[in-house]
């Protein structure tokens, strides 16, 4: 089991981008959390097996159809991840 933490930037907010990650992330089977940030970014963390987080990075890279990312980072992730996925 791994955790990750994705920022991811353009434009992501006010288009569903945290509802349609959560849809993706349970879709998947992963634990964690979206949130937007006062920046304008979006920060993803996720916790699950190595190879679903890296689907669900892939999914980020697109998001929903109104969403225009420009970039994901992702770095590791070592705190605890409660059970579901919560959009807050």
């Amino acid at each position: 089991m791994s955790s990750a933490r994705f920022l991811v930037s353009g434009r992501v907010q006010g288009v569903f981008f945290r509802a349609s990650t959560r849809n993706e992330a349970l879709r998947l089977g992963l634990n964690g959390y979206a949130r937007n940030l006062t920046d304008g970014r979006v920060e993803v963390v996720a916790s699950g097996p190595s190879e679903t987080l890296h689907k669900l990075e892939q999914w980020l890279w697109q998001g929903p159809p109104a969403a225009r990312v420009e970039d994901v980072a992702r770095s590791d992730y070592q705190q605890p991840v409660a059970n579901g996925f919560v959009v807050s």
